[in-house]
């Protein structure tokens, strides 16, 4: 019975704390796009920002991957 109780809080760490992250992630493309559509020429300059945002969001993913594999 614990052991599963366990399973569960890791599956629940890793699936709340990816949620965030996820959406994260697709709004900064999606604004990226919108904004290279609106201005082709400025595609280099987003480029950069929107991938260390991308990076930024993703390391809380991982975040929370630790914490679950933290979880004994």
């Amino acid at each position: 019975m614990e052991a599963g109780l366990i399973m569960l809080a890791k599956a629940l760490a890793i699936g709340i704390g990816s949620i965030g992250p996820g959406l994260a992630i697709g709004k900064i493309g999606a604004k990226a796009m919108e904004s290279i559509g609106r201005n082709p020429e400025s595609a280099g300059k987003i480029l950069v920002p929107m991938l260390l945002a991308a990076a930024f969001a993703e390391a809380i993913a991982i975040y929370a991957l630790v914490i679950a594999f933290g979880i004994k």
